[in-house]
């Protein structure tokens, strides 16, 4: 049953989906990138700080060792005031290597993906307890390609140690009796050409897993042809529910036209089956706009609010039909309409001087 559905997602992730994956966690994260950068820091510890920071232990152990009688171990006090300076010349040994060690570590987390807060993630789930998941995660193919990729690590660890040190093995015997600094820098040289094999060894391994985790990511998240369909569907919307929106888009712009109308100039009309409003103030406005337009029962209603507020109609058929057609409401009428515009405008100033006159 589970072959079946998975054959059946033939189709790639959408935008949607992908998105959601990450906003749930589900990105493609390869933990091999993790260790190759893991390996390369103590690599840059080993080349640039070890030296240093042993010698620098290494003498306070010699202090505390060699000169036992010179120091005072009767208190509490005293025993404390020996580990501080031990646990002191520690810190250039292993701040450095921590540091690193997590920079390197948040460095690699950070080029793959950016980090998010995920709330899913500590979302009780009872999957997580159950019994029967737990087998299947723990006998799935990405616990077989996990143990692989340990397995491989292995040999290339213990093969290059091998390769590394096989002809040097006598030698190694030999410095067991030779000065102590002599045998440190030895290692430091072995451990060396050991973490350059090991570096190249994992960079492979690290670009194949990043490559295959990707491209496994990529495939659980394929979609069937059902799923793209219903996701169209839902991000299209119902029919009917679009329709509705619609109509009440449209009501509330009917609505706002009307509250428009008395603040208008002028009304060009049909003169019963188009109306278009129009204002024009000469300190506010470079040319007249539309502030309302409709088409039967909504240009009657344009006429009866006009009348009640004492605003100029004009009845112009051509005029009025070009308008409806050609310009939106509170938009600027174009240069085409202006002499015929203005030919109104001037008969509405003119009968406003007329009426302060009488």
């Amino acid at each position: 049953m589970a072959d079946e559905e998975k054959d059946s997602k033939t189709e790639d992730p959408t935008g949607k989906r992908l998105n959601e994956a990450a906003d749930k966690g589900n990105v493609p994260f390869s933990k091999e990138i993790t260790t190759f950068a893991s390996t390369v820091a103590i690599y840059v510890f080993v080349v640039f700080f070890a030296a240093s920071g042993a010698g620098t232990l290494a003498v306070s152990l010699r202090d505390v060792f060699e000169l036992a009688d010179q120091w005072d171990i009767n208190t509490g006090s005293d025993v404390v005031s020996i580990l501080y300076r031990l646990a002191w010349n520690s810190s250039a040994v292993l701040v450095p290597s921590l540091t690193l060690l997590i920079a390197f570590g948040v460095g690699a987390s950070i080029l793959q993906n950016l980090p998010r807060p995920v709330l899913e993630r500590i979302r009780p789930q009872a999957s997580r307890l159950s019994l029967m998941k737990g087998f299947q995660r723990l006998f799935s193919m990405q616990t077989v390609v996990e143990f692989g990729k340990s397995f491989v690590k292995i040999l290339v660890v213990s093969a290059a140690m091998y390769l590394t040190l096989k002809d040097e093995f006598l030698g190694s015997l030999e410095l067991m009796f030779s000065d102590p600094r002599r045998i440190f820098d030895t290692m430091l040289n072995d451990l060396r050409s050991i973490l350059i094999i090991v570096i190249l060894a994992t960079a492979v391994i690290a670009i194949a897993d990043y490559f295959w985790t990707k491209h496994k990511w990529f495939e659980d998240l394929k979609m069937s042809k059902q799923e793209v369909k219903d996701e169209n569907k839902q991000m299209m919307g119902d029919p009917a529910v679009k329709a509705k929106q619609k109509s009440f888009a449209r009501t509330l712009l009917r609505r706002q036209m009307m509250k428009n109308v008395p603040r208008a100039t002028l009304v060009v009309t049909n003169p019963t089956h188009y109306a278009v409003a129009l204002r024009y103030a000469r300190d506010e406005d470079d040319a007249p706009i539309v502030v309302a337009k409709g088409q039967n029962l909504i240009a009657l209603k344009i006429r009866e609010i006009a009348e009640d507020n004492n605003i100029p109609i004009f009845e112009d058929p051509p005029l009025a039909r070009s308008m409806f057609a050609q310009v939106s409401v509170d938009s600027v009428i174009p240069p085409v309409f202006y002499k015929a515009v203005a030919e109104l405008i001037h008969r509405v100033y003119a009968n406003q001087k007329k009426t302060i006159r009488a």
